[in-house]
């Protein structure tokens, strides 16, 4: 993970505090804060760089790995996440917002998600041009940029070199039919990397994995910004606990306690409904405000 996942973690871990004490004020602060302060830099940085994203989904150029984890604490991808997804080859998105899997620095240009590739070495003098620029013209960032980009290609290992096993397994239309396709890989050929998928979805909130799948699915036909607002909705029902108290366990087993033995309710997949997975979706009630952006987010969208 990026240098803002531990920043990430921290929130997590605040939100549930205020949830569990029925802080509905402050939460309610806290949230739109976080999530304004995410969109300043989702922004600024979906416009000129996209380096790579950290656990919270804020855009920084230090990060090295690109993740969507919050299905193994019972969370969504978040902050703008579901767009980005939606929008990778095939149904690469999907795996990657089901199981947690990152993508390397190489692996992120390689399938479009980020323009330029730089060694570590060459951040600071990155940070120190950028500095100095006159202009926000994005051709002139661009020049900087590619000034000090390097070439690098995924290894054989990479997941984008399994990307036709990838997609025949998560091209299906529900998490069961994915389970159930990689089962029947795995079954027939021992493959180590179905296994593997496998285990890390047996991992993450069965509710968790419903409602990304959906939410990616649903970004495809939608734009950025009607992306963020859907999210925002997901969230804060998933944080009001209404529904299920996922979040709140994920966090316990894996940020606070840290057993990693979450239990999950629902705890399998056939016990989630479809109505439970609907809910998450609903617009917010009359005493819960829609996400409203700040103009110059709206404009910078269009």
């Amino acid at each position: 993970m990026g240098s803002n996942s531990a920043c990430g973690s921290k929130m997590d871990k605040h939100f549930t505090s205020l949830g569990k004490k029925n802080q509905r004020n402050r939460f309610k602060i806290n949230v739109h804060a976080y999530l304004y302060c995410n969109l300043d830099h989702l922004t600024t940085y979906y416009i000129v760089y996209a380096i790579s994203w950290s656990l919270e989904a804020t855009c920084n150029l230090l990060s090295h790995v690109f993740g969507t984890p919050e299905a193994l604490i019972g969370f969504h991808p978040d902050g703008g996440a579901s767009y980005f997804l939606s929008h990778l080859p095939g149904y690469l998105g999907e795996y990657m917002g089901l199981t947690g899997a990152t993508l390397s620095g190489a692996e992120m240009v390689a399938c479009g998600l980020a323009t330029h590739y730089s060694l570590s070495a060459k951040i600071p003098l990155i940070e120190e041009q950028l500095k100095t620029l006159l202009s926000d013209d994005p051709s002139v960032i661009e020049a900087v940029l590619a000034k000090f980009s390097d070439v690098a290609y995924p290894d054989e290992r990479s997941v984008l070199c399994r990307i036709e096993m990838l997609d025949k397994c998560f091209g299906h239309d529900t998490v069961e039919e994915i389970v159930n396709a990689l089962e029947s890989e795995a079954t027939g050929s021992n493959d180590p990397w179905c296994i593997s998928t496998l285990k890390k979805l047996r991992q993450a909130s069965p509710l968790s994995l419903k409602i990304a799948l959906r939410s990616i699915r649903e970004s495809r036909s939608q734009t950025l910004e009607e992306c963020l607002i859907r999210e925002y909705r997901i969230s804060v029902h998933a944080i009001s606990r209404q529904i299920s108290s996922d979040f709140y366990e994920g966090v316990r087993a894996r940020l606070v306690d840290r057993n990693f033995a979450p239990k999950w309710n629902p705890p399998r997949l056939e016990d989630v409904s479809e109505d439970m997975v609907d809910r998450y979706f609903l617009p917010l009630g009359e005493y819960e405000p829609e996400l409203e952006l700040p103009k110059k987010l709206q404009e910078a969208f269009d």
